[in-house]
């Protein structure tokens, strides 16, 4: 392999060569594809998405659920998807200042990826790098989205249990987003739910989820938490441990399997075709008078 000693140095938990690892998958460098196809099958790390609108307080959640598991003795990866600067590409809050007191944590790593204009509120290769870090010795990845609304629902086909984080001022919100991001959640967190109508806030969101029936009639739980003042987080680790052992079914493993392969082979196939050369060819198409839209996309 062209980077073993960066693979052997990724498979013996060395922070660096996890970090150089991710740099290679992320940008596709040369090798790159060897590093997957390397990743053994067996008992992977469970993987927690956490995701939910801007402001409902994701960060702090986030820094919470790792001092529960560090304190359990668990190690932790976490990838942070971040909106992506329009120049650069680069993630805009890579700082992640909430999580600081982490970065020297020696069963705790942290890494900042942009999104890169991807609608899902994920990284285009956060699949691969999420399966290299199952190959890695941690015990849980938590993957926090960008936290764009109903074009977030791909965090469900990767993580095994997917917490959408919500606020009691959301109110409204929830109409708008119950035909997508509302539908993807195996647990629901209100958070800041130490300030007023939380309660009143938890009820009308079992009232919104449709079919008549209330989120413990489909399952779905509802935790109130503070966040920044750490309660309701050890409730909330319980049930992502009983949703643990739910989510070792045969059936519902295959259903993410083939959720992550679909997405692959759709990767692998529009990997050849770019907007600016499709551009051109329009253009072209326009100028010579005989273009149709379905007739131009046959030839793909």
């Amino acid at each position: 392999m062209r980077h073993a000693a960066l693979w052997q140095g990724a498979m013996d938990g060395d922070f660096r060569s996890i970090a150089r690892c991710i740099s290679l998958l992320e940008n596709e460098r040369a090798g790159y594809e060897e590093l997957l196809r390397a990743i053994p099958s067996g008992i992977k790390p469970f993987v927690i998405g956490v995701t939910g609108p801007p402001g409902s307080g994701k960060s702090t959640l986030v820094d919470g659920l790792i001092e529960e598991l560090t304190a359990l003795g668990k190690r932790v990866a976490v990838l942070c998807v971040d909106p992506s600067s329009p120049f650069n590409f680069g993630a805009l809050l890579g700082d992640r200042v909430r999580m600081s007191r982490w970065y020297n944590h020696p069963d705790v790593y942290i890494r900042s990826l942009a999104s890169r204009g991807s609608l899902g509120g994920l990284h285009p290769s956060i699949l691969e790098i999420t399966d290299f870090l199952s190959a890695c010795p941690f015990d849980h990845i938590i993957i926090e989205t960008v936290g764009v609304g109903q074009s977030e629902v791909e965090i469900a086909g990767l993580a095994d249990v997917t917490i959408v984080v919500l606020v009691p001022e959301a109110g409204d919100e929830i109409q708008t987003m119950k035909a997508g991001l509302m539908e993807i959640a195996d647990i629901f967190v209100v958070n800041k739910s130490d300030r007023p109508d939380a309660d009143v806030f938890v009820r009308n969101l079992h009232l919104m989820m449709g079919s008549g029936r209330s989120c413990e009639e489909k399952g779905i739980p509802v935790i109130k938490t503070a966040a920044s003042r750490h309660e309701g987080l050890s409730e909330l680790n319980e049930c992502i441990s009983d949703m643990h052992l739910m989510k070792q079914k045969p059936e519902i493993h295959a259903f993410l399997m083939a959720e992550r392969a679909y997405h692959l082979i759709q990767k692998k196939r529009m990997k050849d075709i770019q907007k600016d050369e499709l551009r051109r060819q329009i253009v072209r198409a326009i100028q010579d008078g005989d273009f149709n839209l379905y007739t131009f996309i046959d030839k793909f």
